[in-house]
């Protein structure tokens, strides 16, 4: 699940200073760190062909998981390297005691160009945001303006009388530094500029004077803010009456080598007897590891909203682990517990507002930091399906999607899902698929639209967690039918098109585990949404029109201002029709099968009435408002069999004259929708593009998407795992808020297994399947599909003018296989058996078209074929 926003490019390099038992020594430029044991690094040899896939899977070996490097210490720290050897030396921060702050004389007064009205701020508690919050001493208040965006925002500091000033300092929020400021004072009955600062990314500037001033007034005029993803305000919690210079907090970064989940544990020798407070911040990127981390559930609504966890370490020392709550009396210490994170960031520093529980001063030693990684721990022996292929890069992607939706395999616990009431006892305890290991730890069905299958080919075993979800939705549909897209906000966000993801993810459920029971429990769910809720928001043409029955406000998986006849949304209604109409037949209900069968003929035939562009050749994103076309709902609308093979390759041809960058394929080819859209890619919108080139004889260009998309973020921090979105010019499209491992970014996993080597399930419980491989360049390919009935391999390769397909079928199963001929004289024989010959088959079960030859009836054992063009 996504948001509007967008950001700057990440950093792709980083130093790392030491490295530990077990970590790589450095970094390759661009690329992420990796620990001994896990994937081949960027360069290696392409595998050679049947070579173990052990070595491009990225999951711990265990629960307990140790950093990898180090990649920056400041201010005093000693033997840094120590936290990667736990058991010998120790980590020592120390920092001197502060000098008190200086104040302003009794009888100053502020004021501001505008203030932000008081709330309840993010911790629940009432704040104001009065400009004298800016010279109160407290700097745990501050003056917030009221002009988000818009500068200046001058705040004016009134003396009660002259003094001699030789600068002042400016100390501020680390989500709203000040970047540039001017400080003028008033001498001479005029504003006399004394100061100018540009650049300013420090929580506390000293601005020193050219010379002291005399003066009963001071201005801070600010003209530009950082932008930190809570909204571009001026934020300044106190002002000095001189220029102090910040003392270096002690601090050391270290990095897990790829994003991890769990909570983390510090083990403290001992510390000074002044209770020295540690801060942790935890990031997934460099780029957005500060003072702060990038993003905290107590940020949320209703949270702490301190941005680290707090400890006060005692002088005896501790083992801590990082759990959720206050560490001592009712509002000090707070701590969010479990984060996904690749870095992480342990300082010597303290809040003002957990003071005496926690000092910012004293000496901390750390003998060792870890992880209890809390997620679906995806090891070699765990695998139940795998796939390598001739391309290292190909390979490498697979595994990375596999580890990013082991992530968020985890169990669904109070205290660490999204705290904007999405937690419910109907799943507490369970094991859900979440959408992202860091945020919103939420279970959403159109992740599971995609994580559900990269699940069901990877570890099968642990397919409860996508039913787990599915059927907590289904219990909570809403009587007008309608089904909530997750458990948030009390089940009620309105979303418009993801009861159609519920329906698609229900059968792709049934069709991977043959669960016939939960078809049959939850059907009747089935039947409400799509003939009680999706009717009322039917027009007369027979396509869904959003802003009908009131869903003017209702969001999709970007919350995008979509409203009317929307080719997405009625593409997908289509894709759930048929889905139904398949569950329906597999439960004997034909009259609901036939029925939701022609509806989704007509509303596609409808789609092409009123939605088809002739003038672009594509489908049009909307039929209200501004001309543009979408990649969602043209994809869909060609794997949806919407579109016929002429409307297929005109609308693949339009996405690639006007989406294409260099970091995937744009979701919109304009931005009239809102600015930036066609610079921003969905890797959860890409999956449905990427299938449909594979399946419309496009194998190369699917591959050239596939390396550009996941290319990108493998080699871009924090590497491996894959985005919930990338943003202009390759960032973060959401700044440090995206979470940068997401499940429904993993379709290149099913796209490799299902389109590139071409095994999928044709009927529930894999009782049928295929076999219809798409090589492309790729010279060879091979895969285990996980089935009910025991496995299924797959293998083939090309060399030259002969393509080689073995097949291994377990008992009780029974499929095709499909042979690419390129449109040319074949002959394809089994062993010394020649089943096809120059366009003419030779026995029961074979046949052929311009593109392929199928062979059907194959049962349990081993199958060779071997196609040979002929000429």
């Amino acid at each position: 699940m996504t948001s509007v926003g967008k950001n700057e490019p990440g950093p792709t390099r980083r130093t790392v200073l030491e490295a530990g038992v077990g970590g790589a020594a450095s970094l390759a430029a661009g690329l992420p760190l990796v620990a001994a044991g896990t994937a081949a690094a960027a360069g290696a040899a392409v595998p050679e062909r049947g070579g173990s896939w052990h070595r491009y899977v990225q999951g711990p070996s265990h629960r307990t998981v140790r950093p990898v490097g180090i990649v920056r210490t400041a201010g005093d720290v000693s033997e840094p390297g120590a936290l990667l050897a736990p058991g010998g030396r120790v980590t020592v921060l120390r920092r001197a005691r502060p000098s008190a702050a200086p104040r302003w004389p009794q009888g100053t007064t502020a004021e501001a160009s505008s203030t932000h009205a008081g709330n309840n701020g993010s911790d629940g508690r009432p704040r104001t945001y009065a400009a004298d919050n800016a010279i109160d001493g407290d700097p745990d208040t501050f003056w917030n303006d009221d002009t988000e965006g818009a500068f200046p925002d001058p705040l004016t500091i009134t003396l009660p009388g002259q003094q001699r000033l030789p600068g002042v300092t400016v100390v501020s929020n680390a989500d709203g530094v000040p970047a540039d400021f001017t400080v003028e004072a008033w001498v001479d009955t005029a504003w006399r500029t004394v100061a100018a600062v540009t650049g300013n990314t420090g929580v506390q500037r000293a601005v020193r004077f050219d010379a002291p001033v005399a003066t009963d007034r001071v201005r801070i005029a600010v003209t530009a803010g950082q932008d930190a993803g809570q909204g571009v305000f001026t934020r300044v919690n106190e002002v000095w009456p001189d220029a102090v210079d910040p003392v270096t907090a002690p601090s050391v970064t270290i990095d897990f080598g790829k994003v991890v989940v769990g909570y983390p544990e510090v083990d403290f020798t001992r510390a000074s007897d002044n209770s020295p407070g540690v801060r942790l911040a935890f990031s997934e990127t460099l780029q957005y590891l500060t003072e702060r981390s990038d993003f905290t559930r107590g940020d949320q609504a209703g949270g702490a909203g301190r941005g680290t966890d707090q400890y006060a370490v005692p002088a005896g020392g501790a083992k801590w682990r990082d759990t959720k709550g206050f560490g001592s009396g009712d509002d000090k210490l707070y701590a969010d517990g479990l984060h996904g994170f690749r870095y992480l960031k342990i300082t010597l520093d303290a809040l003002p507002s957990d003071a005496p529980a926690a000092q910012p001063w004293g000496e901390v030693a750390i003998d060792a930091v870890s992880l209890d990684f809390t997620a679906y721990l995806g090891t070699p022996d765990s695998y139940r399906g795998w796939f390598l292929c001739s391309d290292e890069e190909l390979n490498r992607y697979w595994y990375g999607a596999s580890y990013t939706n082991e992530l968020v395999v985890d169990t669904f616990r109070r205290d660490d899902v999204d705290p904007r009431n999405a937690f419910s006892p109907s799943l507490d305890g369970k094991l859900v698929l979440h959408d992202g290991p860091k945020r919103d730890r939420d279970p959403y069905v159109g992740d599971v639209a995609v994580a559900g299958r990269t699940l069901y080919l990877t570890h099968d075993d642990a397919a409860e967690a996508a039913r787990n979800v599915l059927a907590d939705l289904a219990d909570h549909q809403r009587d007008d039918g309608w089904i909530p897209p997750a458990s948030i906000n009390n089940y009620t966000l309105p979303l418009f098109d993801y009861p159609l993801w519920w329906v698609t993810c229900s059968w792709d459920y049934v069709l991977y585990t043959g669960d016939q029971d939960y078809a049959a429990r939850y059907y009747p769910q089935l039947v409400k949404v799509l003939d009680t809720w999706y009717p009322s928001v039917t027009d007369e043409a027979g396509l869904l029109s959003k802003g009908l029955n009131g869903t003017s406000g209702y969001g999709d998986y970007a919350f995008l201002g979509r409203t009317g006849r929307v080719t997405y949304y009625n593409a997908n209604y289509v894709q759930a029709l048929r889905d139904a109409a398949r569950i329906a037949g597999l439960l004997d209900h034909d009259t609901d099968a036939q029925r939701w069968s022609k509806r989704a003929d007509k509303v596609a035939g409808a789609i092409n009435d009123h939605l088809w562009d002739p003038a672009a050749g594509a489908y049009l994103d909307s039929a209200t408002g501004p001309v543009r076309h979408a990649q969602d709902g043209n994809a869909i609308a060609i794997t949806a069999g919407v579109a016929d093979e002429e409307r297929a390759a005109s609308a693949l041809a339009h996405l690639d004259a006007t989406t294409r960058l260099r970091y995937g394929n744009a979701f919109m080819d304009n931005d009239t929708l809102f600015g930036g859209a066609s610079q921003r890619v969905y890797a959860f919108t890409s999956y449905p593009e990427l299938v449909a080139r594979f399946e419309s004889g496009r194998p190369d260009s699917a591959i050239d998407q596939i390396r550009r998309t996941y290319g990108w973020m493998d080699s871009h921090d924090p590497g491996i795992t894959q985005w919930e979105g990338i943003g202009p010019n390759g960032s973060l499209y959401e700044q440090g808020y995206t979470s940068m491992a997401h499940g429904w970014s993993t379709g290149v996993l099913p796209a490799l297994t299902h389109q590139l080597l071409g095994a999928k399930p044709t009927s529930p419980g894999y009782a049928t399947w295929e076999v219809r491989p798409n090589p492309g360049e790729v010279r060879w390919a091979q895969g285990r599909l996980p089935t009910p009935h025991g496995p299924l391999d797959v293998e083939w390769n090309q060399d030259g003018g002969t393509f080689a397909l073995t097949v291994r079928v377990p008992r009780g199963s029974r499929g095709s296989v499909a042979l690419p001929t390129d449109g040319r004289h074949v002959t394809v024989r089994s062993g010394r058996r020649t089943l096809w010959k120059d366009h003419r088959a030779y026995g029961p079960g074979v046949h052929g078209d311009s593109r392929r030859v199928t062979v059907t009836g194959l049962t349990h054992g081993t199958h060779h074929l071997t196609l040979v063009h002929t000429r």
